[in-house]
């Protein structure tokens, strides 16, 4: 019978290079940066790693189509390495990967790596996802942007819970303003300069209700974690363990296509994985046991409706926590506490690793001045797609046993 994997697996180290529009630096060397740090952390000689994991969105752009340049770049001793790719959910597929190659016993230490060089491609936003987002995104996507999916959101959500244009677009800056704040305190991150939530308001729309400060941007970076059993960090001098309870993985089927029931006001996919990554980690209250989060700001409004995807807000009143200051720095759970996609930057690949990166800086008390106070628990959610067709990954680490 299966039994998950909560507390089966420990993070020995865990690295993350800055991002940002990173010129002088291709995605080999993002790797190379991240990687550092983590190998470092972790405490032991790369020799020691016995399989790795790369996540990449977009190959062609960042590292081409096989595993090779993690394998090359960082100088394995010619390992296993495997190249996966699940849209915004990349970083986090490699982590899952590696998490579950050493639950099941098959190795002893392994390497997730994720990086995404984005900047060089001589446009603003992404590159066309083609072939990759399936056959319906030629047919029926060819008008289709990612704030005009988005912003749909507002409006879906809007009409089932009765909320004004002014309601939610108030709510969509506080939801900024914050992720600014928390931004200028995190070195590493792709944007450092408060905004105010009147500036905010008063940016140019790109989407209705979406303004600029509504919309993450572009970045370059590169995220790392090196995994092992617990047995085995604590043999190497770890005390402060920092365990992986929970990793879900949730992908749509075509029922938001295909049915009248989805209203566009929610991700049905982060309903459902949340829920499994609770019971897997064992959490019965989610809104009073998880400590802080990371989630896929993509886009404010986003943010905004996985609050209640999550099960953390409940249902039709995510605005209300989030005027309430609820998932502020100083607020009940924090949220995106290192800028999140908005500030720290969003290089596909790299993303999900990232988010968990923070999450393990603040559980061991190491996060600088955006450190919070005694946190337990962390989870990390990445969403990749587009409302009506999309991949959702939820991650929850916290403090062993």
């Amino acid at each position: 019978m299966a039994t998950g994997i909560r507390d089966k697996v420990a993070i020995l180290g865990m690295g993350c290079s800055k991002f940002g529009e990173r010129w002088d630096m291709g995605a080999d060397d993002l790797l190379v940066e991240a990687f550092q740090e983590c190998i470092e952390d972790a405490g032991i000689d790369k020799n020691e790693i016995q399989a790795a994991w790369l996540g990449t969105c977009f190959p062609e752009i960042s590292v081409g189509q096989s595993a090779l340049p993690l394998s090359i770049s960082l100088r394995l001793p010619n390992i296993p390495v495997t190249r996966v790719e699940n849209f915004c959910a990349s970083g986090t597929e490699s982590f899952r990967g590696a998490v579950y190659a050493v639950a099941s016993g098959a190795y002893d230490i392994c390497l997730a790596a994720g990086v995404e060089k984005l900047k060089d491609t001589g446009y603003g936003g992404l590159p066309e996802f083609g072939a990759n987002a399936g056959p319906r995104a030629w047919m029926t996507g060819v008008n289709m942007t990612a704030p005009g999916s988005f912003a749909q959101l507002a409006s879906g959500y809007g009409a089932k819970y009765k909320k004004s244009d002014e309601e939610i677009k108030r709510a969509l800056a506080h939801v900024s303003a914050k992720s600014h704040a928390n931004g200028v305190k995190n070195p590493k991150a792709h944007l450092r300069k408060a905004v105010s939530e009147e500036q905010i308001m008063a940016a140019p729309i790109i989407a209705h209700p979406l303004g600029l400060f509504d919309c993450c941007g572009v970045s370059d970076g590169s995220a790392c974690a090196i995994v092992t059993t617990p047995e085995i960090a604590k043999s190497l001098g770890k005390t402060d363990l920092i365990s992986v309870k929970a990793i879900q993985l949730s992908l749509s089927n075509g029922y938001e296509m295909g049915y009248n029931e989805w209203e566009v006001d929610h991700f049905v996919t982060t309903s459902k994985a949340s829920e499994k990554a609770y019971e897997e980690a064992g959490i019965k209250n989610p809104r009073e046991e998880v400590s802080m989060m990371e989630v896929h700001d993509c886009f404010s409004i986003t943010e905004m409706v996985t609050m209640e995807d999550l099960h953390i807000s409940p249902r039709g009143e995510a605005i209300k926590d989030i005027m309430d200051g609820f998932y502020d720095a100083d607020g009940k759970v924090p949220c995106q506490i290192d800028g999140g996609l908005k500030c720290f930057g969003h290089p596909i690949g790299a993303s999900g690793l990232r988010m968990l990166y923070e999450m393990y800086l603040q559980l061991l008390g190491r996060a600088g001045d955006r450190q919070l106070k005694d946190p337990r628990i962390g989870l990390t959610h990445n969403l990749g797609g587009f409302p009506f067709m999309n991949v959702c990954s939820v991650a929850i680490i916290g403090r062993h046993g």
